[in-house]
């Protein structure tokens, strides 16, 4: 049973379904109310819960592709990084869910709405130590986001968190053997921020997470995605972005992933320094 197919407003006899906060390709998260930790007196009883879409949820699979999700999402701890829960199934409508905290705030999509010139750097500098810190975490722990995108990242009074890991992949998992997903069924990369090595069929990687953070840091700076450039082609510096910085972004942004001389941990060292008086290219 999907999201879209008339789904109650309580599941397992505890969650009790609010309203929807977002919904992509894959899944669909609703704010909810935990009736037990409300019966129990918890002061903050509201969590996120996240289901498969529609158009993933009869495939016999599923509950495992979620589950995955959640393991992964589980395994991490970082204050940048969204807190999942629990993982549970409501056995007598046959839905698999789980559960991560409320994000207060706005994704960053809709906060580069309003913003068509960009972010001032004073703003976007703690905005980008932030994400890239996060992501160096992940791939410190050997996990890969793989959908890194200003939709995937949530901007509040307590900063930055990056969520929705569907398209993540840890290599523990895949050493101990746990179900994995199936990218090339779903072909599920976003376009506007996905490496070009993945469009073309090639594997994740920390190199194309680290493009993908760059073009959002370049959205950011400049207020709008950067033109596609042809090979041998320079992108101009985003507005908002000091001189002294454009190297590394530059790199990072670079087609040919043999030419991103850097990596997501040395550009979050880069953009931190006051002066940028190092950089490898």
């Amino acid at each position: 049973m999907s999201a879209a197919a008339g789904l109650p407003n309580l599941l397992a006899g505890r969650y009790q379904l609010e309203r929807i906060l977002g919904t992509g390709g894959m899944g669909v998260v609703y704010r909810a109310r935990d009736l037990l930790h409300e019966a129990f007196g918890e002061p903050d009883c509201r969590v996120a819960l996240k289901l498969l879409g529609e158009s993933l949820s009869a495939s016999t699979d599923a509950h495992v592709l979620l589950y995955s999700e959640f393991a992964l999402t589980r395994s991490l701890r970082h204050d940048h990084v969204v807190r999942a829960f629990s993982f549970e199934v409501d056995t007598a409508l046959q839905v698999a869910f789980f559960t991560m905290e409320v994000m207060p705030g706005l994704t960053l999509d809709r906060l580069l709405q309003e913003c068509p010139q960009g972010l001032p750097w004073q703003e976007l500098q703690p905005m980008a130590l932030q994400l890239l810190e996060a992501l160096a975490y992940t791939h410190r722990q050997g996990v890969l986001h793989g959908d890194v995108k200003p939709a995937n990242i949530m901007v509040g009074e307590q900063g930055l968190r990056l969520f929705d890991f569907g398209l993540g992949h840890a290599q523990a998992q895949a050493e101990a053997g746990l179900p994995a997903l199936s990218r090339n069924r779903l072909n599920a990369w976003t376009p506007a921020y996905a490496a070009p090595e993945l469009i073309a069929g090639g594997l994740p990687s920390a190199s194309a997470d680290l493009y993908g953070a760059a073009r959002v840091l370049y959205e950011m700076a400049e207020g709008r995605r950067p033109v596609e450039p042809q090979r041998n082609q320079r992108l101009p510096r985003p507005r908002q972005l000091p001189r002294q910085y454009w190297p590394l972004l530059r790199s990072a942004l670079a087609i040919d992933p043999e030419q991103r001389t850097v990596d997501v941990a040395e550009l979050c060292e880069g953009l931190a320094a006051r002066r940028c008086l190092w950089f490898r290219g």
